[in-house]
């Protein structure tokens, strides 16, 4: 939910102008571009203009995709500006209503570790674990930073292992273990004249930092375009013009998958896909002056949903679902002969 660019490389303030400003030509994409409005306008240091945008998303007369969401980084936002009791109350309200999305429940949850409330952090990562974690065999990609959340704040606390701290070392994949990255005598190297004990911290830093770069801070992908079988329908009946480039959806996957293949094995990093629908292509193509049935604006539609931050990562990670909406993981789906 972060901006991808590093902050020397960024004037946040003109980005999230730039993207509330995307955000009026495209409402649909609204709320995930004046999340990443708010997100830019916290790193410039503006953090009641960041309020103020997440109050608009709460206010919105349309409702919101995650609207637990948006209360977790309003409450994050307004502790850091010496809020605390209001933080304190919508913390409160996201655990009481044990909303399904992990990113909430890793938002608040790390807002209160910050503060140094490590025993409600180590209750509200264990909420989230059971509410989310409990009789499933493959915990989602999603939920781990809950699990490595937990062990960071039970490794502060000095409790000893348990499953779910077992569980979140085997999902661990940085060569660093999760017991070395949470240790809390860590800090006590920083201030130590043995070049080798800095070395060693320096490598851990480092390991560190990839591991957190790898997961939030993607550059703009590659994106190729994805139509569920109803939206290609749709499309295709009211334009068969395109019939050339989808002869059937079950190949349409196909091809997807096998571009997206020999993409990685070329060397392209960062790939991504995008899922259309047909009012947003004919909106597209209406803003191009151009007609619907041209299969050449069908790229230029797939670099534009991408441009609006709609692109879905690929390969989807280990245990998340396949990206082609079948609801099996992807190991099981279009990634079983990968």
């Amino acid at each position: 939910m972060r901006p991808d660019t590093p902050a020397e490389n960024v004037d946040h303030a003109a980005e999230a102008a730039r993207l509330e400003r995307t955000a009026g030509l495209y409402p649909e994409d609204a709320e995930a571009l004046l999340l990443q409005a708010a997100a830019h306008l916290e790193l410039s240091g503006d953090r009641p203009a960041a309020t103020t945008l997440y109050d608009r998303l709460l206010s919105s007369p349309d409702g919101l995709d995650n609207p637990y969401l948006v209360r977790a980084l309003k409450a994050s936002n307004l502790w850091e500006y010496d809020h605390e009791a209001e933080a304190r109350a919508i913390i409160d309200g996201v655990r009481t209503a044990a909303p399904r999305d992990p990113a909430s429940w890793v938002i608040v949850a790390e807002a209160l570790e910050s503060h140094d409330e490590l025993e409600m952090a180590h209750e509200t990562f264990t909420e989230a674990a059971k509410l989310l974690l409990t009789d499933v065999s493959e915990p989602p990609y999603a939920t781990h930073p809950i699990l490595f959340g937990r062990h960071r704040v039970r490794r502060m606390l000095g409790a000893s292992h348990d499953d779910w701290d077992n569980l979140a070392d085997t999902l661990h994949s940085s060569p660093v273990s999760l017991d070395e990255l949470h240790d809390p005598k860590r800090v006590w190297s920083l201030g130590s004249e043995n070049p080798a004990e800095l070395e060693a911290e320096i490598n851990r830093l480092r390991a560190e930092l990839g591991t957190y770069r790898e997961a939030l801070s993607r550059p703009f992908p590659v994106a190729i375009l994805h139509w569920p079988a109803q939206e290609l329908e749709e499309l295709l009946t009211a334009y068969p013009a395109l019939s050339g480039e989808y002869p059937s959806h079950d190949e349409h996957l196909s091809t997807i998958e096998t571009s997206l293949r020999e993409l990685s094995a070329s060397g392209t990093e960062n790939l991504g896909i995008v899922t259309g629908t047909v009012p947003s292509y004919e909106a597209f193509a209406a803003s191009e002056a151009s007609s619907p049935s041209d299969a050449t604006l069908l790229p230029q539609y797939a670099t534009t949903l991408a441009a609006r931050g709609r692109a879905v990562a690929w390969p989807p990670q280990r245990g998340a679902a396949c990206w082609c909406g079948s609801a099996r993981v992807y190991e099981e789906c279009h990634g079983a002969d990968a």
